[in-house]
């Protein structure tokens, strides 16, 4: 599908979606439950409509990681298993999107949805009053046990981008993270390397669909940067 098949509507329509999009990841996450339905309206399969989707959530977490950056505050015996597990998980997540059927993928879909949604507004019941295990005091166990967390949630971020930053929110939550600036620092660097990834696997298999994701990319780029200085 090239530009020319992009009518005006179609172009305002996505741009609109981007704008939304980013409105939602400059507060906590979950743009991409806006921007991947708009994909598939303007008819990109649900594959490609998926690397699509990963491409702007790439191009947004890394315009928006500058903002929080001044926040982060773990150490690197913590950064770098959670940054390992996260490359792992995305290049094994966007390996399964490529084999999956279209059809299964969308009998999939609600059902990531529903668990991105869940685990964000119950991941601080999951960490109860028990303090960070990712702070600079971090035993080997805990460590280890956020990884373990990361792998999976990573995953899922090369399986299905959307609502990954609202399932790396829940996890720092799970793990006793309290302080959302240093979240949403931690939040983005995972996401990085998530969608960074995952992203470079959907460009060497052909998988995006790039006049969709550039008319979107730029307005979602744009109010991730200055939305993140507002929040």
């Amino acid at each position: 599908m090239n530009l020319a098949s992009l009518n005006p509507q179609q172009v305002v329509f996505l741009l609109v979606a981007g704008i939304l999009g980013g409105a939602l990841n400059a507060v906590a996450g979950g743009g991409s439950f806006v921007a991947f339905p708009a994909l598939l309206l303007v008819g990109v399969p649900p594959i490609p409509a998926n690397a699509t989707n990963s491409l702007a959530l790439w191009m947004g977490v890394t315009a928006s990681g500058g903002a929080y950056r001044s926040r982060l505050d773990v150490p690197q015996r913590v950064l770098i298993p959670l940054l390992g597990t996260s490359f792992v998980g995305g290049i094994v997540g966007a390996f399964l999107l490529l084999k999956t059927p279209a059809h299964t993928f969308m009998r999939v879909l609600p059902w990531l949805m529903l668990g991105a949604t869940l685990l964000f507004v119950f991941g601080k019941r999951l960490a109860g009053r028990r303090p960070s295990s990712v702070g600079h005091d971090a035993t080997t166990a805990a460590v280890v046990g956020a990884s373990i967390f990361e792998l999976v949630v990573a995953v899922y971020g090369g399986y299905f981008g959307g609502g990954v930053g609202i399932v790396n929110l829940a996890m720092l939550a799970a793990v006793g993270m309290t302080d959302i600036h240093a979240m949403n620092a931690l939040k983005s660097i995972l996401g990085m390397a998530i969608n960074g990834i995952a992203v470079l696997i959907f460009i060497a298999k052909g998988a995006i669909y790039w006049p969709q994701g550039i008319s979107g990319r730029t307005t979602r780029r744009n109010c991730l940067r200055h939305g993140c200085e507002i929040s």
